[in-house]
């Protein structure tokens, strides 16, 4: 399955949309993508994960090397809603307490605005308080 990525500025930072498998032969676009989008001073970024329908460890380290990249640059990048299968696998590789990750995208999003992101967060509303700027890519 092609992965697909989709860009949108939200509150000040840009959400990521990632849709389909994120394995080894997939993943050079995302990590491309993240690399781009923390090219900027203090990137504030959500990849959103609700569209990841499965993920093996080349995409684990995509993920962690944006976050990594983020950070080195002064940013913020934060994770929200994976579908139950992709969250199990951070369970069990022991991701699931280190990774920024939250359950919503509206979570996510504060988490970005606060002077420092807790590693997880509880429910709340998703999509809330996004623009209407979308960027397909």
């Amino acid at each position: 399955m092609d992965l697909r990525l989709r860009s949108r500025a939200v509150d000040g930072a840009v959400v990521l949309e990632v849709n389909g498998e994120l394995e080894l032969h997939s993943s050079p676009p995302l990590r491309a993508e993240l690399l781009r989008l923390s090219e900027g001073a203090s990137p504030q970024i959500v990849v959103d994960l609700a569209g990841v329908s499965f993920i093996d460890s080349t995409g684990i380290g995509v993920l962690v090397g944006g976050l990594k990249k983020a950070r080195e640059r002064g940013g913020k990048l934060v994770f929200c809603s994976p579908q139950p299968r992709v969250k199990r696998v951070f369970e069990i590789t022991g991701l699931l307490q280190a990774l920024p990750l939250y359950e919503t995208r509206l979570k996510a999003l504060s988490a970005l605005r606060a002077r420092e992101a807790p590693e997880t967060a509880e429910n709340s509303p998703q999509n809330a308080g996004e623009e209407n700027s979308d960027v397909a890519r």
